[in-house]
């Protein structure tokens, strides 16, 4: 183990996260503190993953049971952990901008078509982007159930505050110490036996890919076995370019992470030989501070621990929480336990009462006052009159989720949906995409088969390319697809 601070009775007062990253052969942990809006990194650890798992590792960081030792609590201390992202998969879709709820049957709906895995044994999350011309990005991590809960019962021992993918902890980490922009590119984090490549956009991570070639494969003994390593790297991260949807790979910025090393260096010449616009990202040293040495090499071995650190300190922003429904940290099932006691729902209940009691109390005496004369008995009437045609334009208004859901529910096999157009006194409009002409008929068959649509005509579909069909179907949605006068 590798101490940089010895000194951990000293009570932290400025707010810290301790923050763990497992790799495949190496475990490592740092506490970052926050002072003044400048980071400060009080010690890091580093482990042998095959001789320790993390609860181990967890407890080697003054970590037992989600918390710090005694000598340590100051109630301002948070702790994450991340996930090794290789075992995620992720999308990058353009839907039609709508609200929350709507976009998410959509993001749905188009996700599940895409899955490797059926529906129920895969955990989805998705992120919004930037709208655009109608349209908004979205950002989709998938992870396969089991492999997510086996992760979970790894780290009940020490109860983390956040479960956090790695890879969003390393562009985190990119754009506060590697000179990252706002602008779009690619950062590519490599390892000793794997390479991670993640699309950034506005310092957020968009799609990530992870790749088999790593640091020890370009210091392989022989020359040829690191020769076809090189060139297996430049025509993955070629690929991966083509598959981020760049195919004129020499515009798009490729960041390597570096510790300023003669292996990752010979890597990106291989990478500019290639006509591919990449270039060295090294840590700028005077935006973190340290109790001890600590070199642009440390930060760049400590990178994705740094980077969740990060990510914990900003409890508003938006993260692709993959754990969501299947990890609760210590604190939030404490404050369910209390809300959700005997004592405290007696006590709610005692107060709701008295309050309905008094409420009632007030209607009463307001009602009897205003019944008492013409003028209220007609300013109860127009409210009545109100009410009624409240619950008439209720009544009339299509309701676009329910509409999602009964698409949703119907045989959509190898289709993904691009755009619904809803508008009262006209068909629906869908738009898509499918593979075969099988598979297009069968969900027209399927949405005949809806009681609440009606005429599913498929009004055009293209000649298929690369065995999919863009298509366009419409159909009567209830009532509210008739004109009316």
């Amino acid at each position: 183990m590798n101490d940089m601070s010895d000194n951990r009775t000293n009570v932290v007062t400025a707010p810290s996260v301790i923050a763990i990253a497992q790799e495949k052969n190496k475990l490592r942990g740092v506490e970052l503190a926050k002072r003044g809006g400048a980071f400060e990194v009080l010690w890091t650890k580093s482990g042998e993953a095959n001789k320790m798992d993390l609860g181990m590792f967890a407890v080697e960081c003054n970590l037992s049971s989600g918390r710090v030792t005694e000598s340590e609590t100051t109630g301002n201390k948070t702790v994450a952990v991340g996930f090794d992202s290789s075992g995620v998969v992720f999308y990058r879709l353009s839907v039609p901008a709508v609200k929350e709820k709507e976009l998410a049957a959509i993001v749905k709906l188009q996700a599940e078509t895409r899955l490797p895995l059926p529906g129920e044994q895969m955990e989805l999350a998705w992120r919004p982007g930037r709208m655009q011309d109608g349209q908004v990005a979205v950002t989709i991590a998938a992870g396969k159930r089991d492999h997510l809960q086996k992760f979970v019962e790894d780290v009940r021992g020490f109860e983390p505050a956040k479960i956090l993918l790695d890879c969003e902890g390393m562009v985190k980490a990119w754009g506060e110490f590697f000179s990252g922009d706002e602008a779009a590119a690619v950062v590519v984090s490599i390892r000793s036996r794997s390479t991670q490549v993640c699309l950034a956009g506005q310092r957020k991570l968009v799609n990530a890919v992870s790749l088999d070639v790593g640091i020890e494969d370009f210091s392989a003994e022989q020359s040829t076995e690191r020769m076809e390593a090189t060139e297996r790297f430049v025509q993955d991260i070629r690929s991966v370019l083509e598959l981020f949807g760049y195919t004129n790979s020499g515009k798009l910025p490729v960041f390597v992470l570096s510790n300023g090393g003669s292996v990752i260096q010979a890597a990106v010449s291989s990478l500019k030989s290639a006509g591919l616009n990449a270039q060295v990202a090294v840590p700028e040293m005077q935006k973190l501070r340290a109790q001890t040495k600590f070199s642009a090499e440390d930060v760049y071995e400590y990178r994705v621990p740094i980077g969740l650190a990060l990510m914990a300190f900003e409890e508003g922003e938006e993260q692709l929480n993959l754990f969501e429904r299947l990890y609760h940290p210590k604190e939030e099932k404490e404050k369910r336990r209390w809300l959700y006691s005997p004592r405290v729902a007696g006590l709610i209940a005692a107060v709701m009462l008295a309050l309905l009691i008094i409420v009632l109390y007030a209607v009463d005496v307001v009602n009897a006052k205003r019944l008492s004369g013409l003028e209220a008995k007609t300013d109860f009437n127009l409210l009545m009159q109100r009410q009624k045609l409240i619950k008439t334009v209720a009544l009339q208004r299509p309701d676009l989720l329910r509409l999602l859901s009964e698409i949703n529910s119907t045989e959509h096999e190898g289709v993904v949906l691009n755009s619904v157009h809803f508008r009262k006194g006209r068909p629906v409009t869908i738009k898509g995409q499918v593979k075969g002409d099988e598979n297009l008929y069968k969900f027209q068959k399927s949405l005949q088969s809806k009681k609440s649509l009606k005429d599913v005509v498929i009004e055009n579909a293209s000649p298929p390319k690369d065995e999919k069909i863009d298509f366009t179907i419409t159909f009567q949605y209830r009532g509210f697809s008739k004109k009316r006068t």
